[in-house]
């Protein structure tokens, strides 16, 4: 049986890549998830968007479906005090611990199961104890570098949100974004023709028929 290796690329402002942690076993077994963290404000930054919670008429509806999903997976979900907030200190500690699934369960168990925010000194050693990473990474060189490279890579790799799953093909990347995509991707995972075939296959020529500037 041939390893396949796919990227989840992830940041710790998203609920629903707390979800997605709880699914990964449902994925087939010759698959192993490389968990990849990025900083979702320069990703929503390059492509022009606004995350969810910042829009105020989707922030609660935003809040309530990560929920509701994160249940019917077996995830009791408790929402930090603060939400959107700056995750980017906490993510340098990841990139910079190259942390493994098991470290990255931790800091999102740590976000969205104790509802705690790493924004603060406090809370930022708080979340690295709690992960066991050594806080000193925060301001280390190379895993700002790291975080930036994630960043940039899968933003060439075409991720436009988190949580996104990253598929090597022979021409280039397939991106599964979201909780809602995964049965999208282990359908693809079963059968990486899926695409190329109707009703997918028309979908890479239709045209845009009008662009809001």
């Amino acid at each position: 049986m041939t390893e396949r290796t796919i990227d989840f690329c992830y940041d710790l402002i998203s609920p629903f890549a707390h979800v997605a942690l709880a699914r990964l076993g449902e994925l087939p077994a010759d698959v192993t998830v490389r968990p990849v963290p990025v900083l979702l404000g320069a990703i929503l930054n390059h492509w022009g968007q606004r995350g969810p919670a910042e829009i105020s008429a989707k922030r609660l509806h935003t809040y309530r479906q990560s929920v509701f999903l994160g249940r019917q997976h077996g995830v009791e979900m408790r929402f930090p005090p603060r939400h959107p907030f700056n995750p980017l200190k906490a993510l340098r500690l990841m990139a910079g611990a190259e942390a493994d699934l098991a470290t990255v369960r931790r800091g999102f168990d740590f976000v969205f199961s104790q509802g705690r925010a790493p924004d603060t000194d406090d809370e930022l050693q708080a979340f690295a104890e709690f992960a066991g990473i050594p806080v000193q990474l925060a301001a280390d060189d190379t895993a700002k570098a790291a975080l930036r490279a994630n960043t940039d890579q899968a933003i060439a790799h075409g991720v436009f949100g988190v949580p996104s799953f990253v598929c090597d093909t022979a021409s280039g990347h397939e991106v599964f974004w979201g909780v809602d995509a995964f049965d999208m991707l282990r359908a693809w995972l079963d059968d990486d023709t899926l695409f190329a075939r109707e009703p997918f296959r028309h979908l890479d020529d239709v045209t845009i028929g009008i662009e809001r500037k």
